[in-house]
């Protein structure tokens, strides 16, 4: 796990190697083990590492082939390297290392893109083919690796982080105001599109062949997509808990390779539950990690959202060597300014308890593992599914799950919301922004269960492609590598082919829940313990029964009582005293008036606020 970046000048001009330094530098949090950098004519690369595999100075990246045709710099694991190896091996390869970053350099040289399909794990890479004179982009399939990438001019620049493009003389920070109203919409990114003008994620699952001959002008080339479908032949359901089982077992085992100290994260739900069980059989006093809540100034209905006493007995039947830290009403503004500085852009949900869990991590151990991908996998979310299950066409689905994704500001609001800058992007409709998510795969919908396979499409495609962006830079914030073996490929592939009615319970019953709304027992939220329903009964070997049986708690903290509590003075310092950046962008009016309805207690508008917050402070730090 590390952090990369590089320039390529497209008119042929020679790349300063002075230019790399401040770009790696600017990522050093990263990869605090060591850095490197190479310029090549018009191509430079930029590396910085934290070492998991192999510790000495063979694992050093920029790395090439023997014969310099090719040259990689790399962030993540490949977790079948081992595999690929021997089979490169038998055909002629040798190696000087035992990284799977050199593997990953003579599969591109053997196999070229199509080694991509053989790829286990989690990665962004580029790779300098010196013969070709061509620089090859890739990221992972689901997107757990981030890249970002830019263009000014003749220079072409990427990085891990927006931070290592910055650092170039060519780029600065301005404000994306369609990517704002797009976030206001969704509190996400559906696009490519992020909060700085003119930088792109790279798309995940795709590859990238850049040249001075062919410039940027061709477009990311997808090598790979989710697709959840209804098995036309299916099997017996414990003949599908059987195999769930033996992958999922297979899954954990195989991201434990490391030669540095592997823990867990033990949140008390089942997910993590599940892995940190059996991770334990591999690693003995396995060390775990759990954020709590300081419940004493919360109302009744956020007392769930502390959940270490269901984690603390989970270590106690695993005999892990446990640690928590305890968030508290003011740790959110205490850690803001540096938390926004390393997220670079607010992405989904109130994210900053990662920070701490990362935090408290990343002090005993480099590699962590992580429940992520398991609701979006096998549908831990029944209340949003069934918002959309039953349609007259394609379209009536589009319309109705659009409405339930406006998460910050409604439609009916937008255009006064945004009336500073209104003539900037009335031209944007965030519908259609929606809809393109399926590009040309509108899919032949005549089910509920096409309906809900649909539904989980699109949330892998945003709502966990942004749970990952969050994960990776927070984690990495603190030189902590996070692995989520929930996106083994063989366990993803699986997923994608169990029965939606062995994952949902009550795929009849419609139910739209308010996310805004902590008052979840009173509004159907918690009345059932419908969602991911194969992988509770499979899990029923590792965990104990009231876990398994419990109810859906996200991670969050009681920022609902807090921001009218003892963070009321700090929610308003930011957004009502003086001139605060934000309403150069957004109506002044309608934010106070929408913050107030909280602080009066009147509208749950928890979502709303810490985003004001987030980007309040974003436009202080980078803008």
């Amino acid at each position: 796990m590390c952090g990369i970046t590089g320039i390529l000048h497209l008119d042929g001009t020679p790349v300063e190697s002075v230019r790399l330094k401040p770009m790696t530098d600017a990522i050093a949090h990263r990869g605090p083990d060591g850095e490197g950098q190479m310029a090549e004519g018009y191509v430079g690369l930029g590396h910085r590492r934290l070492a998991i595999l192999d510790l000495s100075e063979a694992g050093r990246q920029p790395m090439s082939t023997p014969d310099g045709d090719y040259t990689i710099t790399y962030n993540g694991e490949i977790y079948n390297y081992r595999e690929l190896r021997r089979e490169l091996e038998k055909l002629g390869r040798k190696f000087c290392s035992g990284t799977d970053t050199e593997v990953i350099l003579h599969a591109f040289s053997e196999w070229r893109e199509k080694a991509l399909d053989r790829f286990n794990g989690m990665f962004a890479f580029a790779i300098w083919d010196k013969k070709r004179r061509e620089l090859f982009l890739a990221r992972d399939r689901y997107g757990i690796k981030p890249l970002y990438w830019s263009r000014s001019g003749n220079v072409f620049a990427f990085g891990s982080e927006i931070k290592a493009i910055l650092a170039h003389p060519n780029f600065r920070a301005e404000v994306d105001k369609e990517a704002l109203l797009e976030y206001f919409t969704f509190q996400n990114y559906f696009t490519d599109r992020t909060l700085f003008k003119d930088m792109r994620l790279f798309p995940a699952g795709h590859w990238w062949a850049l040249s001075l001959e062919g410039g940027i002008e061709a477009k990311p080339v997808e090598y790979w997509d989710f697709n959840f479908v209804e098995p036309s032949n299916p099997l017996s359901k414990n003949e599908y808990i059987e195999e769930l089982d033996r992958l999922f077992q297979q899954a954990v085992c195989r991201q434990l390779v490391s030669d540095v100290e592997v823990g867990a994260y033990l949140s008390g739900g089942m997910d993590s539950g599940s892995i940190t069980a059996i991770a334990a059989r591999e690693i003995p006093n396995i060390k775990s990690f759990t954020c709590g809540f300081d419940l004493h100034d919360v109302s009744e209905l956020e007392y769930g959202f502390d959940e270490r006493d269901k984690a603390e007995y989970m270590s106690h039947l695993f005999q892990t060597e446990h640690y928590e830290i305890v968030l508290k009403a003011g740790d959110m503004e205490r850690c803001l300014p540096e938390f926004t500085r390393h997220l670079e852009e607010p992405r989904v949900g109130q994210s900053y308890p990662n920070w701490y869990a990362s935090k408290l991590a990343s002090k005993f151990v480099k590699v962590v593992l992580a429940g992520t991908g398991g609701d979006e996998l096998f549908a831990g979310y029944p209340w949003r599914y069934y918002r959309a299950i039953n349609n007259v066409h394609f379209d009536d689905y589009i319309d109705k799950y659009y409405i339930f994704w406006q998460r910050l500001i409604d439609n009916k609001e937008i255009q006064k919301a945004f009336s500073p800058i209104w003539d900037d992007v009335k031209h944007l409709w965030t519908r259609d922004i929606f809809r393109d998510i399926y590009r040309e795969r509108t899919p032949r919908l005549m089910r509920p269960e096409d309906y809900i396979n649909s539904s989980l499409y699109f949330e892998a495609k945003t709502f966990l492609n942004g749970l990952l962006v969050v994960e990776d830079k927070l984690s990495m914030a603190h030189g902590l590598e996070v692995r989520v073996p929930f996106l083994d490929n063989d366990l993803v592939e699986f997923a994608q082919q169990v029965p939606v009615g062995l994952k949902l319970d009550k795929i009849t019953q419609t139910r739209r829940i308010d996310e805004n709304d902590t008052r979840r027992d009173l509004k159907g939220f918690h009345d059932t313990k419908d969602g991911k329903c194969i992988l509770r009964d499979m899990m029923k070997k590792y965990i104990p029964e009231s876990v398994v049986e419990g109810k859906k708690q996200g991670f969050s903290a009681p920022d609902a009582s807090w921001f009218k509590g003892k963070s009321i003075e700090f929610v308003r310092e930011q957004l009502f005293h003086g001139n605060p950046a934000i309403y150069n962008y957004l109506d002044r009016k309608s934010m106070e008036s929408m913050t107030r309805e909280h602080l009066d207690g009147k509208t749950n508008r928890r979502l709303l606020i810490w985003s004001l917050l987030n980007i309040e402070e974003w436009m202080q730090q980078y803008v």
